[in-house]
């Protein structure tokens, strides 16, 4: 149970006090109402003694009586409630009037418990239960079977003022007696027969005459002795002296109680009582049945119709004030009065009563004097054992005789508990239950039980324990035996009580919990509560038990009209169940509380309510939900309609802010006929992180080549859809007149379909004009926000001069659906825009589904208009030391956009666009460029992440955008050709021409080229326009060349086209469009080269001089024939380098052409001599047709440039050659200079030629024949080692392992002893036959010349020895032995690319065939002393046959 102000001690003997009965004359009635008081009320503030009592017990002990009190009441002479014990309509209104004027201190101190995970604000007090406890025991009616409540005195009151007062009293005094003993009334009830009568002299001070009164009142001491009577005197001012003097009231406190009581009493409580809702006689644990749906919306309307019944007025208690002509002098004499009536009288009156009892009682029992001697006698044996409640017939009916001795002793029981002498009434009371229950007068039996029980707690000292079972039984007598509830409710009131004194927190709720019931709610819903009070007070609190209770004690509340305490109960219920899973309690819990605050004109708490029902993951069914959503729309409709300044926030749908996505721009158009736009960005397209980079990081090279290589602090990368993954720590940028597209995440919790209509967005617009500058005086007079926001309450009314603002008409929400809705602004003027949220009408359809969102005026009456903020959160910042350790997040600006001026708009669309190509399959397609805009377009430029891919042409060679010759016009050739000269034979000339890579833009960033790496933009291609603008409205439309991967597979190409304004200085320096293709790429040819050393020498050219070697072109087909490709043609293999010249080829001339079916193979032999360095790029070609390709020229030689090479060669500018019938190749210029031996003699081995292999391929399409042009790329850059036009597949990194210290710089790589074998070229000459006469000469000697060349650009010793043999068994088996003469080991020096030649001669002695390839040759750099000579390698086998003459 909750505090009380008492305790129970207190609490106790308050609930029994002696009661006092006042008879008034009228004079002296008239001297009272002067206070606005009659006499009883005006002595009721001073019922309580002060001071102590003394009176003497049967046994002549001085007894002390502490804190006595007295009830001073009128004489009523009418019953108030029926003898049955149920209780009457009026009483039933009283007490509900008394707790419903009673409610909480609104800011009052509420207790805070812990509990477990709980933390509960409950109010420590529940004064309404004190005052309803308070009135039910004032109220209760006197019973036969007790006393407690019978008159123990009368005053007799008689005005100073009468003619003969003595006459009134005797007149006063008779009617007491008739009162009494006539028979004619049942109530008031008296104690004794002999009634104490106390004669009070009332005189007013004011009027009277004090001497008469004085002389009267002597009179009356002599008539009725001096403790008999009393001369009160009051009103010692006037009303009108005491208006400005402020003296206390202490009556107000007790009007209104006792107003009620009179008015019960008199049956006259107010017709108004208390409104039971019909609403609320269900269970308390059940919501909505679906048979209510329907008219759930009629009776919320019902109930609120209901109004606050008002304040009860009486002519007592009107707002005048009480006691204005009483003095505080008045004050101590009605406080002495009362002293000296209970001192005098009233005490010593029930002591003698008590005596004469205790004497009767002796006497008829035949005992001693004294009970006390008895006690012993009376409880030491003989017990009669007591019979179950079950067993005993209902003598319910059964009443003594007043006389009764069994009635004497329940008297005498009732006189000493009334002064405060427990253990005598202890006693008696025992006495008297053991007598009822053996007469079986259980309503006797059970009154004494009750009194024993309080009496046995109240005993000084503690003698005994607390009989709590005699609570028990007597209240189980009173509600089963007797069905008197009203005795029963007592009981359980003072037994609750003690219980809880005592701790006995889960006894005290038992009791409490089982004296509830269905005929009074108000009395079970203050006792449930107080149940709850006890579970949450125990020393291991019971929070769900409290919470269950308290539910049930608000349900029971409601049903008693109790709106107010209903909806504390559930609101502290509710802080149990919230947010622990408990869905359907927490629903029914809001729904209450809802429809509790709504009933008492609390429409935002009760919108609160509602809303948690109705955002929360409900477990209802549909159905309930739909009515839950009307309820909550009817409730918000009565909101609104009161309140019209702003837009209420509505919970539904729920909206994903984090989730919203905003897309500046025009929404792209798709493929119109053979066009196929540029895919750009859209809304459509999911965001990937790793593509976001890869596009910031191409924008940043394009503006680094077009603000010449140097990317500007200001760069902001653009952004056209910002999401929750995107950087929005800035202010995003749109332009004026292009539209801003909000994408917004509704989502529908309820199981019932939603509809939102008239859907647009919120925001506020500052005005701000970017063409001029902006001064301070400025941008603050500018500063004055526009907002739709009023204009959104209204639908369809808009402010479309500065920005429009698009309205959905009707968006449709299935159950539990999530769905986007698009919302678009298109602004008008320039400024800052902030985007704030949405607004909308929130309607409901049918719950069972099935209702047309066509019609949607179904819902027409209860739908609500509202808006939603979106608030997104930023991401947490963690960069400082404060930030890691607080958690603070930035700012999220994407709904935030500044309006600029306008931009030029570009749109691009693709004409002829293959999805599938061969690798190295060449492809002309067109592009179309336009100007969407009011502005002009300038400074348009391509990046891609692949630029080997396509090609826009050479514009510095004035290249014809056409094929001139007619040949390769009608086969829509892309390649340039030119005829091959009359008479020549193809293959046999090698045509060369001279081209800068500079002609093609690589590395140089000019008009349709590449710029290179060293640019900051490497990739980059500046696109060829007119007058280079791109005016409002025009479009143009330029040639692309494609060229296939050169790896097989599905391939991911990226365009970013970037555009300028020709008006500069705007807020956007520039703007980017992105396209994205994929490239099927099917394979085609499969090309291998190697280049070989020639061992032949030159004789006279120098400038072939040591530069002849042989390039292996080795074709296969790896095509798979699923194109439908029938063959390959290798039409022409070209070259390009700096050092080395292809010539003619020197395949067998019946071979005039390469055709490759599917796995078929072809090698084709080059010979090629080293020229001088240049700084262009020779190109040479060989034919095999009488059309020759200019691979000098587009889209050829852009391929050739564009080719992916590796990042240590980036070359300077070249120049191009062209050859016979298949060759092609590239070089890079030496190093001139290098010192260092590694560069040396990688440089001997190096080739550094690029082949380039056009072929054509057949394929049969839909029966017919077309031809498909490519062209390969093969990169020779060592002596013997082979090249190939597919790049092996990367395999994948082993792991590398982590180290944490500083890895040793890498040691000084040294050339191989591969390499360093390839420093000398050898040449043996001699005669391949040579006759000897052998029987003539028995030695042969034949002279042979060793040549050596020098291949490196250093010089080098060389040793060569010649008295090395061949020890192989099988060379001297085939081969023969023979001997050289004359010196045999020489050791030289050998300048840079120098040839020398050594005269040798070989001795044979027999005829034969022998190799003269036996000479070993070591050789080292001549500056590098300490390394050992390297043998170097030898030609092939140099035969010699030796042929005997004779």
């Amino acid at each position: 149970m909750a505090q009380c102000v008492q305790s129970v001690q207190e609490f106790i003997q308050d609930s029994f006090v002696p009661m006092v009965a006042v008879l008034c004359s009228e004079d002296a009635e008239k001297v009272t109402r002067k206070n606005n008081l009659n006499f009883s009320e005006l002595l009721r503030p001073f019922c309580r003694l002060t001071s102590e009592g003394h009176m003497r017990d049967p046994s002549n002990q001085l007894q002390v009586v502490k804190n006595l009190r007295i009830s001073v009441n009128n004489v009523v002479t009418r019953p108030s409630v029926p003898s049955s014990g149920v209780p009457g309509h009026a009483h039933r209104r009283l007490l509900s009037e008394v707790v419903l004027t009673c409610q909480p201190a609104e800011g009052g101190v509420a207790n805070v418990i812990t509990a477990g995970d709980y933390d509960l604000n409950i109010s420590a007090t529940t004064p309404w239960f004190e005052a309803y406890r308070e009135s039910f025991l004032q109220s209760m009616p006197a019973s036969d079977h007790e006393f407690l409540n019978h008159y123990l005195a009368c005053l007799l009151v008689v005005s100073s003022s009468e003619a003969v007062p003595v006459e009134k009293f005797l007149k006063l005094s008779q009617e007491q007696h008739r009162i009494q003993h006539s028979g004619e009334y049942t109530n008031p009830k008296w104690f004794i027969p002999n009634t104490l009568k106390y004669y009070v002299l009332l005189h007013d001070m004011s009027q009277g005459d004090e001497q008469r009164a004085d002389s009267v009142y002597e009179d009356m001491k002599q008539r009725y002795g001096a403790q008999g009577c009393y001369l009160l005197k009051v009103n010692s001012r006037t009303a009108a002296a005491g208006a400005d003097e402020q003296i206390p009231d202490p009556w107000s406190q007790y009007l209104h109680k006792s107003s009620l009581q009179s008015q019960v009493q008199l049956g006259l409580a107010p017709s108004y009582g208390v409104l039971v809702n019909s609403l609320d006689n269900t269970h308390p644990l059940q919501l909505d049945t679906p048979s209510d749906t329907p008219g759930s919306l009629d009776a919320l309307r019902a109930v609120a119709v209901e109004t606050k019944p008002p304040p009860l007025t009486t002519g007592v208690a009107a707002a005048t004030s009480h006691g204005a002509c009483l003095t505080l002098n008045d004050h101590d004499r009605i406080r002495l009065f009362i002293q000296e009536f209970t001192f005098r009288g009233l005490l010593p009156h029930i002591e003698k009563n008590i005596r004469q009892l205790n004497d009767q009682l002796v006497s008829r029992k035949g005992l001693s004097r004294s009970l006390f001697s008895a006690t012993k006698k009376w409880f030491g044996g003989g017990k009669v054992p007591e019979k179950s409640i079950a067993e005993l017939k209902n003598t319910s009916g059964l009443l003594y005789p007043p006389e009764a001795p069994e009635l004497q002793i329940r008297k005498m029981a009732d006189l000493c508990f009334l002064v405060q002498l427990y253990d005598l009434a202890y006693s008696c009371y025992h006495t008297a239950k053991k007598d009822f229950l053996s007469d079986q007068a259980m309503l006797y039996a059970a009154g004494a039980l009750e009194m024993a029980a309080v009496s046995a707690f109240l005993q000084v000292g503690a003698p005994r324990p607390y009989p709590a079972h005699y609570m028990d039984t007597a209240i189980q007598t009173y509600r089963d035996v007797s069905k008197n509830m009203v005795l029963a409710e007592r009981c359980a009131l003072l037994s609750a009580e003690v219980l809880k004194s005592q701790a006995k927190y889960s006894d005290a709720a038992t009791l409490l919990i089982k004296m509830t019931s269905e005929d009074s709610d108000l009395r079970s819903a203050l006792l449930l509560e107080q149940a709850a009070h006890c579970f949450i007070n125990m020393r291991n609190p019971m929070v769900r038990k409290f919470a269950f209770h308290m539910i049930l004690a608000g349900h029971r509340f409601s049903k008693a009209g109790q709106k107010r305490h209903a909806l504390r109960c559930y609101c502290q219920a509710m802080q149990v169940y919230k947010g622990k899973g408990w869905s359907l309690a927490e629903d029914h819990i809001n729904f209450t509380i809802g429809r509790q605050s709504f009933t008492l004109r609390q429409p935002e708490n009760a919108v609160t309510a509602f809303r948690h029902i109705l955002t929360n993951d409900s477990q209802q069914t549909s159905t309930q939900q739909g009515a839950f959503l009307r309820e909550y729309l009817y409730v918000y409709k009565n909101v609104t309609g009161a309140c019209e300044v702003a837009l209420p926030q509505l919970p539904l749908p729920c909206i994903n802010s984090s989730a919203t996505r905003v897309y500046f721009g025009h929404e792209r158009r798709l493929a119109e006929g053979e066009k196929q736009a540029a895919t750009h960005v859209s809304l459509d397209q999911e965001f990937d992180r790793d593509l976001a980079a890869m596009w910031q990081d191409l924008e940043e090279q394009v503006v680094a080549a077009a603000k010449r290589g140097v990317v500007p602090a200001t760069f902001q990368s653009t952004q056209c859809c910002l999401n929750s993954q995107t950087d929005n720590l800035r202010f995003p940028l749109a332009v004026v007149e292009e539209p801003i597209i909000v994408e917004v995440v509704f989502r529908n919790p309820l199981k019932v379909p939603l509809v939102l209509s008239d859907l647009s967005l919120l925001w506020k617009f500052t005005l701000k004009d970017f063409n001029r500058p902006q001064t301070q005086e400025d941008s603050v007079g500018d500063a004055v926000p526009i907002s739709n926001e009023k204009e959104a309450s209204v639908p369809r009314v808009r402010k479309d001069d500065v920005i429009a603002t698009e309205v959905i008409s009707e968006f449709y929400l299935s159950p539990e659906e999530t769905k986007l809705a698009r919302l678009k602004l298109l602004p008008h003027q320039t400024g800052q825009l902030n985007i704030l949220g949405l607004v909308y009408n929130l309607a409901s359809t049918s719950s069972t589904g099935d209702t047309t969102i066509n019609s949607p005026s179904a819902a027409e009456g209860t739908s609500v208009r509202g808006r939603q903020d979106l608030e997104i959160q930023g991401p947490r910042l963690n960069q400082t030391k404060e930030e890691k350790t607080s958690v603070s997040h930035g700012p999220d600006r994407r709904l935030d956009p500044t309006i600029t001026p306008p931009m030029p708009l570009l749109e691009v669309f693709f004409l002829q666009f293959p999805t599938a190509l061969l690798c190295g399959e060449i492809r002309k397609a067109y592009v179309e460029f336009c100007n969407m805009s009011r502005v002009t377009l300038c400074g348009l430029r391509v990046a891609s992440t692949h630029p080997d891919f396509f090609t826009f042409g050479s514009s510095s060679l004035a290249t014809p955008l056409t094929p001139l010759s007619p040949t390769s016009f009608e086969n829509c050739s892309a390649y340039k050709t030119l005829a091959t000269p009359p008479g020549a034979t193809p293959g046999s000339v090698a045509a060369v021409t001279l081209v800068s890579e500079g002609d093609f833009g690589s590395g140089t960033g000019l008009r349709g080229g590449v710029s290179g790496a060293g640019t900051g933009g490497k990739g980059i291609t500046e696109i060829p326009l007119g007058e280079g603008t791109l005016k409002p409205g025009e479009s143009t439309q330029l040639p692309m060349w494609l060229r296939g991967p050169d790896q097989e597979g599905v391939h991911e190409i990226h365009f970013l086209f970037y555009y300028e304004s020709a008006e500069k200085g705007g807020k956007i320096s520039h703007r980017v469009l992105r396209h994205t293709v994929f490239i099927c790429a099917s394979r085609s040819l499969s090309v291998r080269a190697t280049a070989c050393r020639s061992n032949t020498l030159p004789e006279e050219e120098e400038e072939e001089r040591n530069g002849s070697m042989l390039v292996f072109v080795d074709v296969e087909n790896i095509n798979s024939s699923e194109a439908g490709v029938r063959e390959f043609h290798i039409a022409q293999v070209s070259s390009s380098s700096k050092q080395w010249r292809l010539h003619k080829c020197i395949n067998p001339a019946e071979d005039k052409d390469c055709k490759l079916t599917s796995r078929e193979r072809g090698k084709l032999c080059f010979r090629a001599t080293r020229c001088k360095p240049l700084q262009a790029f020779p190109f040479s070609k060989s034919g095999v047709s009488s059309l020759q390709i200019i691979t000098s020229t587009t889209p050829c030689a852009d391929f050739f440039f564009r080719r992916c090479q590796p990042l240590e060669s980036l070359r300077p500018p070249v120049a191009m050659e062209t050859q016979g019938r298949h060759s092609r190749s590239q070089g890079v210029g030496h190093g001139g200079g290098d010192k260092d031996i590694a560069g040396v003699v990688r440089k001997c081995n190096e080739v550094d030629l690029d082949i380039i292999i056009l072929w054509k391929a057949f394929v049969v399409e839909d029966n017919k024949q077309v031809i498909l042009e490519g062209q390969l790329h093969v990169a020779l850059q060592t002596i013997d080692k082979e090249a190939c036009s597919l790049t092996p597949k990367e395999e994948a990194q082993e792991m590398v392992l982590l180290k944490f210290k500083p890895e040793l710089p890498p040691p000084m790589t040294r050339p191989s002893m591969e390499q360093l074998s390839h420093l000398i070229k050898t040449n043996l000459q001699y005669p391949e036959s040579y006759s000897h006469p052998f029987n003539q000469k028995s030695l042969c000697m034949v002279p042979v010349t060793l040549t050596l060349s020098n291949c490196s650009l250093a010089q080098v010793d060389v040793i060569i020895d010649l008295r090395h043999k061949t020890t192989s068994p099988e060379s001297l088996e085939v081969h023969g032995s023979f001997t050289w003469l004359g010196q045999t080991q020489f050791k030289m020096q050998l300048g840079a690319q120098e040839v020398m030649r050594v005269q040798l001669r070989a001795c044979f002695l027999h005829a034969g065939v022998y190799n003269l390839g036996t000479p070993r040759v070591f050789a080292k750099l001549a500056d590098q002393g300490a390394m050992c000579e390297t043998s170097q390698q030898t030609a092939t086998p140099a035969l010699i046959i030796i042929i005997n003459s004779t």
